[in-house]
Parts: C-alpha cells; structure tokens; sequence
C-alpha cells in the first residue's frame, strides 16, 4: 500500500469518550511518528458515565476531557453523534458516520472489536464498517450530504475490553503492536479523561482506571512473546475495502509489529 503525504491520515472510531485510548493510542501515536495524522471520533457522548451528574454537565464534562486527550496527540477531533445506548444500527447513524469518513478520507480505519462485552462497542464496529464501504457509493445519502470519494481505507479491528468477547471467551489478535515507547503518552491521555476515573473508580475499586489498562496491554504484549506492552489487531476482510495486500501496519512499523503465528483463519 502506497500513499502520498496527502493520504496519510487514519480515523479512529470507538463507542465512548476513553474507548479510543484504552484500546488504540498506542499504536495511533507510533503511526503519527511516521508521518500519519490522526483523526478521532467517539460516537456516543458518555453521557451515563456518571454517577451524580446531570445530563448537560456530564455530556459536556466529557467532551471537553475528549478534547484535551485529542490535544495531547495533536489529533482532529469530531463531536459525538449520539448518547450512550442509544448506539444503533440504523439509517441515522450510519448516514452521519459515513459523511465523517468521506471528509476525512482515511487510508486506515481503527473501529472497535466486532465482539465485546458491550453492544455499545460492537455496534459502533458495525457502523464504521458500513460507513467505510459506503464511501464511494454515488446513491448512498450521508448526512450532511457530500459526494462520493474512491480512495481506498484498511480497516483494523482493536481488541474488546477485557480482552474477551459477551460470552467470555479470549479473542486473540492477528497482530501484536509493541506500544513500550508510547506508554507514558497512551496513559496520560487516558488520564485526560478525569471524571471516568472517578466513575469506574467509585464502581470498580480506587485506581482500576489506568491499572486496567496498563495490565490488558501488559497481558497482550505476554501473549505476543515477543514485546511487554502491546496493542492486539484484526484486519477486517479487504473485499470492497482496499487491495488484498494492503497491510498498513505491517508496512509502517516494521519490526514493531508482528503477526501472530497462532492466529487461524478459517
């Protein structure tokens, strides 16, 4: 895969307002060093993540930590489209989503695990999909309308949360990104995102925010055997998408990042 300066942008797509840096910065900001730039949109508000706040307190609270994280990167950021659980597969949705990809024309696509503990998640998975095929498709009505573009994008699939899909079973990635280097970058940018912390912290126990993280990555980089920090990837299928071969992250980052030898595909 080839791309010109003009190209080199990716969008990373999650569900939350913290998604994107629990699951994907590391790997973002090593790609940024190459010369990429970055683009980020939580497509729900986080408007539940509370447990005293009102609805526009909370809404805006986590905007503006959205925001500072994007800052920290020197990423666009783009405004949600939707509140939380309100995330649907349906015509609305997918029309705005699909508007963001043709205006920012992304030669990679990051979108969250096809399976997760929570529809939230899986369903903005569903989307991003949808909205990346529908790029180039003349009668497809995005909102607000713009033309079709016909450049192509490679999408990857991070790892759900937990590492394990609804029914508990681990999901393993097909790639192994070492993120060492980008840690300290990947945890303050989560730390951006203050009134999560004291959310799950209250839910889930003092200090689980960042300690969740850091051990996922700790775990994932374990199974890698090769790195001690990692982000996990799948390639989503490439038909209707960019060439067979198109392999981004393998083409960019070289020795930090691996296949894994374990993964199968039926």
């Amino acid at each position: 895969m080839k791309t010109g300066a003009e190209e080199r942008k990716i969008l990373a797509l999650a569900a939350h307002p913290d998604d994107i840096e629990f699951m994907m910065t590391g790997t973002m900001l090593l790609l940024q060093e190459r010369g990429w730039e970055l683009h980020m949109c939580n497509l729900a508000s986080g408007d539940c993540g509370t447990a005293g706040l009102d609805y526009e307190t909370i809404t805006r609270t986590r905007w503006e930590e959205a925001q500072a994280s994007a800052a920290l990167a020197g990423a666009r950021i783009y405004p949600p489209v939707a509140d939380d659980l309100r995330i649907l597969y349906e015509t609305a949705l997918i029309a705005k989503v699909a508007a963001l990809v043709r205006t920012v024309q992304p030669a990679i696509v990051l979108l969250p695990s096809p399976q997760d503990y929570m529809e939230d998640h899986s369903t903005a998975a569903r989307i991003g999909v949808t909205a990346a095929f529908s790029r180039g498709m003349l009668n497809y009505p995005t909102d607000p309308p713009l033309p079709p573009w016909q450049g192509t994008c490679t999408l990857y699939h991070a790892l759900p949360y937990g590492l394990r899909d609804s029914l508990g079973k681990r999901v393993r990635p097909q790639y192994f990104v070492d993120i060492s280097a980008r840690m300290k970058s990947k945890v303050a940018m989560l730390e951006r995102h203050a009134s999560q912390r004291e959310w799950l912290d209250l839910s889930q126990g003092p200090g689980s925010y960042v300690a969740a993280m850091e051990s996922m990555c700790r775990q994932v980089g374990a199974d890698s055997g090769s790195f001690s920090l990692a982000e996990g990837w799948r390639r989503h299928s490439h038909l209707g998408f960019c060439a067979e071969g198109d392999n981004p992250l393998i083409e960019e980052l070289g020795g930090l990042c691996i296949e894994n030898e374990d993964y199968k595909e039926d």
